[in-house]
């Protein structure tokens, strides 16, 4: 098994490569692939859906071509002044939580990991409708299935690596660009005649629409297909999210990856809807199994082997797309571990530095929503541009606050300017997120409403029992200030006795629940340890690996913390050393850490302690990793004794 996993995910990553985060970072190019790729893609089926709202009113595409566009631009540049003020990454859930409260925090995160799901969903299942746009109509039931196997196969990719991923689907992106920009010129060479009775067509229309269902009507109808639309600016908070896996200068990276994807998506989709009004594309029925793009690129008259190609790289492109969520909501997930709203464990990374645990649930929370879906992208795009409008909004409103909370501040002088950038996103994000779920809520948008709220209730659970372990942990602490003043004593330092018997204690950050570990060896094995050893892991976590000099900081917490326990021994007149470890997978690195210990001193016996609650709950086994218990079971099969000490909560 170990093999065969080197062969399908490869081999380990040594943390201590001092050229590993430049390895494993994307620069500029390559995050425009991984996380643009996410806006780009969305014009594969946004202005279709806008489109499709103006049935009988085309005209009034114009009006939508400039306001996508507008809107793309306003929200990419806020995002980019954005990520100046929080350089270290995390999008809309660290800029809400910063500066709104923990609160909108939550709501924000939950909100894109939601989102995120969605992205990877309907991606695959657009990329699957431009692909059997093409074919026989009697393969359209084989189209689920194609799609789950298409979702195992970008699971296993991310697992292997973030920058492998992307630079195997890189030639798909430079495809498609390619190709639509050939669609684009094509068709204002092809079509351009039409664009002399645009003009006199807009205004008869208008007119007509005036008179028929007013200005009110009119108003209501391009908000309508304004927000149908709103997936096409679903890809922008990506690039925020994405800054701590960019080769550094982050910001300047970032910033750059910013101004590529918000260029390429307002000229793909902005002119991708013109040319629908351009060569008066007819919206095909339900039987034919089209898309308008299809439709706009068989009206070029290229021949059905380019119509193959564009449809292919289309496809391509949106599988590509998926990437984002693969890539942002795992990050998302850790972010929100690291303050104990979700699982811990979601902030772990693998041998491999990704993190395994978020994109297998980004794949399977993905999986479910297709199945629930049936891949209907209408339903899916109805669903999926709800929640990124709420990240938008709060993280503008976050904006806003900062900014007017700087306006007494002589180190930014013009505080205004970024001021009002802020107040027409927050004001642009929250209108359209206003209309969306207006319009759609009845349509299957009330499901993205529900789950999300559901999403929020858990993870206030979950950090509510993580807060009540976090106040136990913290009682133990106060042996620490009891357990000093009684051995206040300098003690030189002496060595370990190999023939004597060692104690090897597991412990994690210097505090409580160590030295109630080692209070309890002695207690129960009075006279009989004379000598101990204190051992840890400097585990490497999201949290922990943002550069290249992060194995080292933690490296020297962890001998540290590892010393202040071996003071406290010596002052309790045993001899005692330190011995650490460093890895992702702490039980792995545990094991091994131990079985070297156990060949240098062979009378060694090892000690862990694990929580141990009143009455045990089916989810307690997910929040804890029971590190103690597993480790156990592997040292034992090894024949090194382990003894498991109980910590009761």
């Amino acid at each position: 098994m170990s093999r065969i996993k080197d062969v399908v995910l490869g081999k380990a990553r040594d943390v201590h490569d001092p050229h590993v985060f430049h390895k494993v970072s994307l620069i500029a190019f390559l995050a425009w692939v991984g996380l643009g790729a996410d806006g780009l893609s969305s014009s594969a089926y946004g202005p279709d859906e806008a489109y499709r709202a103006l049935a009988g009113h085309k005209e009034m595409a114009v009006l939508l071509v400039l306001a996508m566009t507008a809107t793309v631009m306003i929200i990419s540049y806020a995002y980019s002044k954005l990520i100046e003020d929080f350089p270290a990454g995390g999008g809309g859930y660290l800029v809400s939580t910063k500066l709104l409260g923990p609160g909108f925090g939550v709501v924000s995160g939950s909100a894109l990991l939601v989102d995120y799901v969605l992205t990877i969903t309907t991606s695959v299942a657009a990329a699957m409708d431009q692909t059997f746009s093409f074919l026989p109509v009697v393969w359209q039931p084989y189209k689920l299935w194609v799609e789950v196997i298409i979702f195992v196969l970008l699971v296993i990719m991310n697992l292997r690596g973030i920058k492998e991923s992307v630079v195997i689907v890189a030639p798909i992106f430079m495809f498609f660009v390619l190709t639509h920009l050939v669609i684009l010129v094509g068709c204002f060479v092809v079509h351009g005649h039409n664009l002399a009775h645009l003009p006199a067509a807009a205004a008869h229309t208008a007119h007509m629409d005036y008179k028929s269902i007013g200005i009110f009507g009119i108003m209501a109808l391009l908000f309508g297909a304004y927000a149908r639309g709103a997936g096409t600016y679903t890809g922008i908070e990506a690039v925020s999210n994405g800054v701590p896996i960019m080769r550094e200068p982050k910001v300047h990276t970032a910033k750059k990856t910013m101004l590529y994807m918000s260029l390429s998506l307002a000229i793909t989709a902005g002119g991708i809807l013109f040319c629908y009004l351009l060569a008066d594309v007819k919206i095909p029925g339900l039987e034919e199994g089209k898309t308008l793009n299809a439709v706009l690129i068989e009206s070029l008259g290229y021949g059905q082997w380019f119509v193959v190609l564009a449809l292919l790289a289309e496809a391509g492109l949106l599988v590509v797309a998926a990437q984002t969520g693969f890539i942002d909501g795992p990050r998302v997930m850790a972010n929100m571990a690291l303050d104990g709203w979700i699982p811990r464990r979601f902030a772990s990374l693998s041998d491999r530095l990704t993190m395994d645990y978020g994109i297998l649930l980004m794949g399977a929370a993905g999986l479910a929503s297709l199945f629930y879906t049936h891949g209907d992208i209408t339903v899916l795009v109805t669903m999926y541009s709800i929640n990124v409008f709420v990240t938008f909004s709060l993280s503008q409103i976050g904006m806003c606050r900062l900014w007017w909370q700087r306006h007494n501040d002589k180190d930014h002088p013009t505080w205004y300017k970024s001021l009002a950038l802020h107040v027409v996103a927050a004001l642009l994000c929250t209108s359209i997120l206003f209309v969306v779920v207006a319009q759609k809520f009845r349509e299957g948008a009330w499901m993205t409403v529900l789950v999300t709220s559901v999403l929020v209730v858990i993870c206030y659970m979950i950090r509510a029992h993580y807060r009540s372990v976090g106040a136990l942990l913290a009682r133990l602490s106060s042996i620490l200030s009891e357990v000093e003043q009684q051995v206040a004593k300098d003690v030189p330092r002496s060595d370990i006795d190999r023939s004597k018997p060692v104690a090897v204690v597991l412990v994690g950050g210097y505090g409580g629940l160590g030295v109630h570990t080692l209070l309890t060896i002695l207690r129960m094995f009075p006279r009989h340890y004379t000598q101990v050893i204190f051992a840890s892991i400097a585990v490497i976590d999201s949290g922990h690996f943002k550069g290249a000099d992060d194995v080292e900081h933690m490296e020297e917490e962890t001998r540290q913390s590892l010393n202040k326990y071996a003071d406290v021994a010596r002052k309790m007149d045993l001899a005692a050393d330190v011995r650490f470890g460093t890895g992702t997978d702490p039980i792995a690195e545990a094991e091994k850490l131990c079985a070297g210990i156990a060949g240098e001193f062979p009378r060694a016996v090892f000690f862990g302690g694990k929580l141990v609650f009143e009455k045990e709950k089916w989810y307690q086994k997910l929040l804890h990793n029971e590190m103690a218990l597993a480790l156990q079971r592997r040292l034992q099969f090894r024949g090194v004794p382990m003894v498991v000490l109980p910590v009761r909560a």
